[in-house]
């Protein structure tokens, strides 16, 4: 391939660590090219002309001589004053249409975002996500012509921010606090793809998955939960046990598994599958259980008992009515012998006042 500076007669690029979205000949100003140049496309690259601030001619995998027929949108931006002997000015992006399927998104900074319970909260989230190009001359158009970047940091970057604003979007329509928000990944997750596969879409890009590792508060914000939670605030006791256990996951979702996004994906879901388990479990044991009912008198025979166990006192008899009453609710007694015993103690309750 010809240096800048020179007419270009071979216009090729062999992107060898396969790690470059976009690729621009030349890297800067417009490359000298003429008709009758050889341009070598590989299988995973499309290469499309610019000028002007345009894509414009779209050329997919083989060896192509270029001449005036199969440039038919850049002759006529040229204008009818080109010659085919004279070199005319354009860039060649080579576009890689190969799937990028284990790129990084997240937050620099953590992000304060609306929450039902604490009122805000700050968060840090990040993930992956995987695209493919399936327009390249769209692409062109869209990314490097009208935002102006080629770079694969660039690239990235602009997507990145995307990808967060819908996400930031959809946190705060589902109206969750950030201590339910590990039962809602998987929706979430699903939510974004949804909400960002037409931005990408009309941009050329295919958005093909998108995986949410880690949605955490803040230390700040966790330490604010916990001592919401410890004076009783919380009143979604199952859903803070919950966000607990989604907490203990966080190290295994971030854990390399070598498996690309397909691998995150299913270890980061056993994760929350976990939590939601756990939560499960320890708010069924949380749930509050009749407290044990006091000695009383034996209830099938009307009277009989120990004598420690028998009430005597106005306190004592007003504490028996009392347990009556919640034992009913508990289900441990009959309504037939509730009604009894009540009748029976209400009336020796009254004795006991009247004759005092």
């Amino acid at each position: 391939m010809a240096t800048f500076g020179r007419i270009l007669d071979v216009i090729e690029f062999m992107d060898e660590g396969s790690r470059e979205i976009v690729h621009r000949i030349p890297e800067a100003g417009s490359g000298d090219f003429r008709i009758g140049s050889q341009l070598i496309v590989r299988e995973t690259q499309a290469a499309v002309f610019f000028r002007d601030g345009k894509a414009l001619d779209t050329f997919r995998a083989g060896r192509h001589t270029i001449t005036t027929a199969n440039i038919p949108l850049l002759v006529d931006v040229i204008g009818k004053a080109f010659s085919g002997q004279t070199p005319f000015k354009a860039e060649v992006y080579f576009v890689s249409l190969r799937e990028f399927n284990d790129l990084k998104w997240g937050t620099a900074d953590p992000i304060t975002i609306p929450d039902p319970i604490l009122g805000m909260a700050r968060v840090i989230a990040r993930g992956t996500y995987a695209m493919q190009i399936v327009d390249p001359q769209l692409f062109v158009a869209k990314v490097v012509g009208t935002q102006g970047i080629y770079t694969t940091s660039a690239i990235e970057s602009f997507l990145r921010s995307i990808l967060l604003n819908k996400m930031m979007d959809l946190v705060g329509e589902i109206k969750k606090s950030v201590i339910q928000m590990a039962a809602f990944a998987e929706e979430l997750a699903m939510g974004v793809r949804a909400k960002a596969a037409d931005e990408f879409a009309a941009r050329g890009i295919q958005l093909n998955a998108f995986f949410i590792e880690a949605l955490s508060p803040t230390e700040e914000t966790a330490k604010a939960i916990d001592a919401r939670a410890a004076m009783g605030a919380i009143g979604d006791m199952g859903a803070y046990m919950q966000y607990q256990a989604a907490q203990s996951m966080r190290e295994i979702a971030a854990k390399p598994t070598g498996g690309g996004t397909a691998g995150t994906g299913v270890e980061l879901g056993a994760g929350l599958g976990m939590g939601a388990a756990m939560a499960q479990m320890m708010g069924q044991a949380m749930q509050p259980k009749p407290a044990p009912a006091a000695p009383t008198p034996a209830e099938s025979g009307g009277g009989g008992g120990a004598a420690a166990a028998t009430p005597s006192t106005p306190e004592e008899i007003q504490a028996f009515l009392d347990n009556l009453d919640a034992r009913l609710a508990a289900g441990e007694i009959s309504e037939k012998t509730y009604e009894r015993l009540y009748e029976k103690w209400e009336a020796k309750l009254k004795s006991l006042k009247g004759g005092g």
